[in-house]
Order: C-alpha cells, then structure tokens, then sequence
C-alpha cells in the first residue's frame, strides 16, 4: 500500500460541529451597553443567529442488504445488514457458529448468497463482480496459499494479478515486508511458515494493490502481540487515509481499543450494530456482546475435576 497524507480527523467519524460562541459573547455583555431600552429577548428577536452549516455523511463504501445462506436444513446467515462507511474500522464479532465467515464469504464473493445484495462503492459483488472485487483486499478464513513459493514470489504474484507493473510491486513488497515484519523470511517457502506468518504475509497480499476496502477474517488469530501491535498501525494508517477496514475477532479487547464501529451477529442474525458506543450501550463491548449472546451459563455437575487423578 503506497502511503497517502494522514488527515487529522478519521473518515469514519462524523466531526461534531463546534460552536462558534457568538451567542456566549452576546449574553455576557452588560445591560444597557449599547441599547439600553432593548432588553435581552428584543435582541434576539431583532438580530438572527449564523446558521451552524452541516457536515456532510462521509460516503457509505459497503453496503450488505438482506443477505442470507442456508447449508441443508441449517440457516447459517438470516437477513443480515448493514453498511460501512469510508475511513471506518468496523468489528465484525459473534459466537464461534454465528454466522460470521459466512457472512464475510459472501461479501467478499467467496460463497454465494441465496438471498441478499452487496454492494463495493457502488458495484454489485455478484452482478460486477469484476469492479467490485478490484476494490477488495481480502484475508478469509483458511485461506489456501501457493505454499511451494517464497514469500516474495507468492507476494510478487498477488501484485501482477492485479495489474501492478514489475518495479511497482517489488518497491510494495519491501515496504510490506518491513511494516510487518517479513523481511527477514521472504526467501523461505510459505509451507515452512508458521500459523501467525501466514497470516501476516496473507495480509500483505491484501493490500497490496492499495485497495479501498479490507475484508479480514481473524488477522490476528495466533499472531504474536509485537506482530500484531505493526499490523493494526498499518490498518490505521490505511483507514486515516481513507481506506476501509472490516474484520472479525474475538477479541474484544482488541475490537474495543481499535474499531469505530462494530456488528453483533448471533445464529446469524445482527442482535446490534452502529458506532461503538452505541452498541456498548454504557457497558465495555466484552460485557454487551456476553449480553446478547445469551449471558452467562452456571457451570454444574462438574464436581468429578476436583477429584484429581493419582
């Protein structure tokens, strides 16, 4: 990913706008100091306040709509939507079997939805498939690599797959390699890595065609804390340039401290999703989404663990 100039602000946050504090001035005047026949409600009567201009929305650049998916008998995604807007880092969190790999599949045009829209700034993931994927970066689940290739060759190959010129994707893979700490391992083959390298070369192939959205499934998933503290700078820096991140976890933690925005899918429906706030409702997002995925079971009949075994 080429660097872009930071803005001070992230794009997907709507800026409150301030106030501009003529009224406060206005108030604090003493009477009668420059009409001291006009009371203070003639004033405001006689005299229109500026209009506080509105911040634009910054621009949706995902939008899912109704999506569903049913394997056999069992309904795995059940009308699920939602949108994301431009510069967002938003957390895609639920249950193991709730739905979310699915959901991510098909937004992504890995699985095929029996029903439902989505939508890459603009073009139809299945009707454009093209365009649209043009603009994904995308890490899914188990994701299957060229694992008889080096690191370099396997980066070098995702690079003129999507039209990168030689010089272009070698000046891309250094820069990837030394934000992520790959530098020193893209001569090895991808099949000596281990769990945590793949993930990270697997998302260094994600970006580097610079796309506008990022679709990650589990990125941090057996990645060490250094590995993952340079991957979530970068992600960052991508969003504050105006790039869009989407990702799943289980960590909430890490969800909490990073994203802006977040969804709650249980048994593949979305219980909750705006800004994180909003879903936290006054509680951390560990404690909401323990909350809507059924509370806490009491843990009975289990008096045999404290037998210990001889």
């Amino acid at each position: 990913m080429e660097s872009s100039p930071e803005s001070p602000e992230r794009s997907g946050k709507t800026a409150r706008p301030k106030a501009t504090g003529r009224t406060s001035k206005t108030a604090a005047k003493p009477a009668g100091r420059s009409s001291g026949s006009r009371s203070a409600s003639g004033n405001a009567r006689g005299r229109r306040e500026p209009s506080v201009p509105l911040v634009p929305l910054v621009p949706v650049v995902l939008d899912v709509s109704g999506l569903r998916k049913s394997f056999g008998g069992a309904v795995a995604v059940d009308d699920v939507s939602f949108s994301v807007r431009r510069g967002s880092m938003f957390g895609f969190v639920g249950p193991n079997g709730a739905g979310k790999t699915t959901t991510l599949a098909m937004i992504t045009g890995l699985v095929r939805p029996d029903a439902g829209r989505v939508l890459v700034a603009g073009a139809d993931v299945w009707l454009a498939p093209t365009t649209a994927k043009s603009k994904l970066g995308v890490l899914p689940d188990r994701m299957r690599l060229f694992d008889r290739l080096t690191g370099a060759q396997m980066l070098y190959y995702s690079a003129v797959l999507h039209g990168l010129d030689r010089a272009s994707a070698l000046a891309r893979i250094n820069d990837l390699a030394e934000a992520l700490g790959l530098d020193g391992s893209l001569d090895r083959p991808v099949r000596d890595y281990s769990v945590g390298m793949v993930k990270k070369i697997s998302l260094a192939a994600a970006l580097i065609h610079s796309p506008s959205v990022l679709v990650l499934d589990e990125p941090f998933e057996s990645v060490d804390p250094v590995s993952t503290a340079q991957a979530i700078e970068l992600l960052t820096r991508f969003a504050v340039a105006g790039g869009t991140v989407v990702l799943s976890s289980h960590n909430m933690d890490m969800v909490e401290r990073v994203c802006d925005s977040v969804a709650v899918i249980v048994e593949g429906r979305i219980l909750a999703a705006g800004t994180l706030d909003d879903v936290r409702a006054g509680e951390s997002l560990e404690e909401r989404f323990v909350d809507l995925a059924g509370g806490r079971v009491a843990v009975e009949g289990l008096e045999w663990l404290t037998t210990f075994s001889d």
